[in-house]
């Protein structure tokens, strides 16, 4: 440990204003010996000199972080056609629950602790913070068995799959009907879903427009689907959530590799396990509130690139001022994300 004159005479007793006689001085001289031969203060230097990254490194490290994050709102093109396919859930699952085990480990274990100024070699939180993950788990498999048990005991097999095949069997002797539209389009209804009164819900009808698809046809050919103005609100909100939730992972990211590459690549890899299933489920809502597939592409890499300049404020604040903040406000969105959210 790097001791200054001061710490050395407070450490044996002798006041720093007193002259130092051979009696003290025997007694400061193993402490003197010590640090003219390991020169701690020396080593102390360098490592705080080489503890930080640079600054070019942490914007090259950060925009490349960033830019491999943003390659997942492009992936939702390419998994296009295994969207049907009858184990793409089964597939996506895992991908969900890889998400879950990154930002969950990465909030506790890194993110937190960074937010209250623990040092794991100092604090030795990594057992407690091993002992939180733990309890989460032993209590979500308890849950767990004990609605398995539940189930068991309380199932009702026989009424269940008798009043399931019965609602098949309506589905399949009552197929959509065609209406007719005043505009020359077509409607089709279920009449599984037809009211008592003979009316029709608005949510059971289905109208292709002639005159939407004239006015497609007109549009910009780079974005080919149907006008801004026709398409669902959820599809805005959830570009705009999309984009908050982007600008926050940037802050996380840029903060972090402030801190240490380390730092800043384990929070980009867990960014990039939930931004993986994450943007493949919002390119999925974009495509069921009426975009097409270039626009719902479009609006998700739109959306994926705030995370650019939250990235640019991570830096800028993580360099000035203490990123604990930062930290603490990410590793609390990462809860909330794999706890609740997926």
């Amino acid at each position: 440990q790097c001791l200054t004159a001061e710490e050395i005479f407070s450490l044996h007793g002798i006041p720093n204003n007193s002259h130092v006689s051979n009696s003290s001085f025997s007694t400061i001289c193993p402490a003197v010996l010590q640090q003219l031969i390991f020169h701690p203060c020396d080593h102390q230097e360098d490592f705080v000199d080489t503890s930080k990254p640079h600054s070019l490194q942490v914007w090259g490290f950060g925009f490349l972080a960033v830019t491999i994050i943003n390659l997942a709102s492009l992936l939702g093109l390419i998994l296009t056609p295994l969207l049907k396919k009858s184990y793409f859930p089964k597939v996506l699952t895992y991908f969900v629950g890889l998400a879950i085990g990154t930002l969950f480990s990465n909030a506790i274990f890194q993110l937190i602790p960074e937010a209250f100024g623990f040092d794991p070699k100092v604090d030795n939180y990594i057992e407690k913070a091993a002992a939180v993950f733990g309890g989460f788990y032993i209590l979500f498999f308890v849950e767990r068995i004990l609605k398995v048990i539940l189930k068991i005991y309380n199932q009702t097999g026989h009424n269940d799959s008798e009043n399931g095949e019965q609602n098949h069997s309506q589905d399949k002797t009552n197929p959509p009907k065609p209406l007719s539209s005043s505009n020359g389009g077509t409607c089709y209804a279920n009449s599984a879903v037809v009211e008592s009164n003979g009316n029709l819900g608005f949510d059971s009808i289905s109208v292709v427009s002639a005159q939407e698809e004239a006015t497609q046809g007109n549009s910009c050919k780079c974005l080919n689907g149907r006008p801004l103005s026709k398409i669902g609100t959820i599809a805005w909100m959830v570009t705009l959530s999309d984009a908050v939730h982007n600008f926050i992972d940037g802050l996380a990211i840029g903060a972090s590799f402030t801190l240490s590459l380390f730092q800043g690549l384990s929070t980009s890899i867990a960014i990039l396990c939930e931004e993986f299933p994450h943007e493949l489920g919002d390119f999925v809502i974009l495509l069921n509130a009426g975009m097409s597939t270039r626009q719902a592409l479009f609006f998700n890499f739109l959306s994926a690139c705030s995370c650019y300049i939250g990235m640019a404020f991570g830096i800028l604040l993580g360099n000035n001022f203490a990123p604990n903040i930062i930290f603490a406000v990410a590793g609390g969105m990462f809860l909330y994300i794999s706890l609740a959210d997926m």
